[in-house]
């Protein structure tokens, strides 16, 4: 299998792998043409390598799509599983929406920037002070409710499977549990209603390798998002993550009949 990686940190290790340099989409056209897979390319690069170069890339086009924007994140979350979705409400950043948001959400509850990670653009909004400094800081007004916990859990999806899961305890902030925000890692174990939840939203959109964290208030588990390029802090060492990726790799790549359809021969009339 022929790869070429535009990441050689999350690819280091597999084999039969040429890592690029971002720039050298211009440049090495015909190497990324014959090319299995395309590996962990950026995001501005999407269009040219799929449908300039006609390159299968890894992590899925749902992957970067869904996983580039919380609003559309969201969404997609709302409509494959409302049930398990936070109340959220987006609106376009006007005045008549400022007000009219501030009116129907309870207090506390969550603003959020549409683009951010590792907890940054995330606040909790408890007085009309701290709504007027979110409102005058992001394009798009995303507010979701406050749900009652101390920690969520992350739980990795690599292909088709889930990786690891663990939890996340809250930081001695308050209120955030990324570890990049001071949380810390627990390995108790973790529910399958959880992990259930991040397999089947994994599959049903097409999301093969991402960090879904995951919210458990009374049993009943809620996604709060998922990102692409998870970190390792949680993981164990060792190989695991790239011995999934180069399975998932090579199940996509071989055909499911490697001798082919049978014949099908004339019938006599």
């Amino acid at each position: 299998m022929n790869l070429v990686s535009f990441d050689i940190f999350r690819t280091l290790g597999l084999p039969d792998t040429s890592v690029l340099k971002t720039d050298d989409i211009f440049r090495q056209k015909d190497l990324l043409r014959q090319a299995d897979w395309v590996l962990f390319p950026e995001y501005w690069q999407l269009n040219a390598l799929i449908y300039g170069l006609n390159c299968r890339v890894f992590p899925s086009e749902a992957s970067y799509r869904i996983g580039h924007d919380k609003v559309e994140m969201t969404r997609a979350f709302q409509v494959v599983a409302p049930e398990h979705t936070p109340w959220t409400l987006i609106e376009a950043n006007t005045e008549d929406a400022q007000e009219r948001l501030w009116r129907l959400m309870p207090q506390p509850f969550v603003a959020k920037l549409p683009k951010a990670s590792m907890g940054e653009g995330v606040w909790l909004i408890e007085t009309r002070h701290d709504w007027r400094l979110y409102c005058a800081r992001t394009p798009v007004l995303y507010v979701q409710e406050y749900l009652p916990i101390d920690r969520d859990v992350r739980v990795v999806i690599v292909g088709e499977r889930v990786i690891t899961a663990y939890w996340r305890t809250q930081s001695d902030r308050g209120f955030y549990n990324n570890v990049a925000q001071g949380g810390q890692i627990d390995h108790s174990p973790v529910p399958a209603v959880v992990t259930d939840l991040a397999l089947r939203l994994a599959l049903e959109l097409g999301v093969d390798h991402a960090g879904f964290d995951i919210a458990l208030v009374d049993n009943h588990p809620y996604v709060l998002e998922f990102n692409r390029l998870f970190g390792n802090q949680g993981l164990a060492q060792g190989s695991a993550i790239k011995d999934a990726i180069l399975d998932y790799l090579v199940s996509k790549t071989e055909p499911d009949d490697p001798e082919g359809p049978a014949p099908v021969w004339p019938v006599a009339v």
